[in-house]
């Protein structure tokens, strides 16, 4: 097999980590196509120095939040649109409802923490956690833990009618 055919297996594999890390930094589909190319082309560049030390998913998704937060430091600020979306918006109690609920509380904190909650909920252990992010296992594991305490305290006051 080819080192092409090689790295695009293992892209189609975790292709799900790159959309994932768009979705959240990003709001236009112009900027979210455009970022999906420059990561699978920083990807590319920097796969034949891919070891195997972790996993693959584990490297994509450095690549990936490395490529999206310098794109998010050249952008220009915009309107929020996810604000407005949720304005007056209360829980009902249905899975999607909630589901959406989370994913707003998740894109309002701020890059590093955003980073490091969705690398929890997809089931990252903290040291590959701080593997990718460079932090202390120590350090990764007290940030989430309080970053699960702020979005329950949020998650309960949309759900109780309070924004």
């Amino acid at each position: 097999m080819s080192l092409e055919e090689e790295f695009l297996g293992k892209i189609k594999e975790d292709e799900n980590i790159i959309h994932k890390v768009i979705g959240l930094y990003v709001d236009h589909a112009e900027d979210r196509r455009d970022l999906y190319q420059e990561i699978l082309l920083q990807a590319w560049r920097s796969f034949k120095n891919f070891k195997g030390n972790s996993k693959f998913s584990t490297w994509l998704y450095k690549v990936s939040l490395n490529t999206v937060l310098s794109f998010k430091k050249k952008e220009r600020p915009s309107q929020n649109l996810d604000d407005a979306m949720m304005e007056g918006t209360r829980v009902g109690g249905s899975k999607k409802e909630n589901h959406e609920v989370l994913y707003y509380l998740i894109k309002r904190l701020d890059e590093v923490d955003r980073m490091l909650m969705t690398l929890h909920l997809d089931g990252y252990s903290n040291p590959e956690i701080a593997e990718i992010t460079g932090m202390s296992n120590n350090h990764v594991g007290v940030k989430i833990h309080r970053l699960k305490s702020k979005i329950v305290d949020q998650f309960k006051k949309y759900t109780n009618g309070y924004s």
